[in-house]
């Protein structure tokens, strides 16, 4: 019983370090990086796509580190095998293809705007299908986790 209080107490820990990292990214990182582009690039508005993505993907990923919260704190009231607990993962799911959908926005829009200035964008798209990888394999994943305990609950 204590190894699982503290190895959830960890990844509580974890998850709340990885939301004051992307609070930080949301408050402090992306308004320099558009401050900087603006002085550097006046009256070009092409940098808001890519914010707007930015933001999305911070916000969903925000949203899912919460449900993530939100079931260890299930996991820790011995209440994994709930509605609650499948509640959460169904959200945490949803939040990762909205992640796919901002990435694939984003990969549409870096090559469009490359075609046109003639820009090579190979290095951020490459990352996009990195970023799009790892969040289908995190998709799977809650969906393999999905299928026992709706398997528990329809036996309730």
């Amino acid at each position: 019983m204590n190894v699982k209080l503290s190895s959830t107490f960890f990844l509580k820990i974890v998850a709340f370090l990885i939301g004051i990292a992307v609070l930080a990214v949301c408050i402090y990182w992306l308004p320099q990086a558009a401050i900087r582009d603006a002085k550097v690039r006046p009256g070009d508005y092409s940098i808001y796509p890519l914010l707007i993505c930015a933001y999305g993907v911070c916000i969903t990923f925000s949203v899912a580190l919460y449900q993530a919260y939100k079931l260890l704190n299930y996991i820790n009231i011995n209440n994994a095998f709930s509605e609650l607990s499948l509640k959460s993962l169904k959200v945490i799911k949803k939040c990762a293809f909205t992640i796919i959908f901002f990435i694939l926005f984003l990969i549409v829009y870096l090559r469009v705007f490359a075609m046109f200035t003639g820009e090579d964008a190979a290095g951020p798209i490459a990352l996009g299908l990195i970023g799009i990888l790892v969040t289908a394999i995190i998709a799977a994943i809650i969906d393999v986790l999905q299928k026992p305990i709706k398997n528990i609950l329809e036996k309730m």
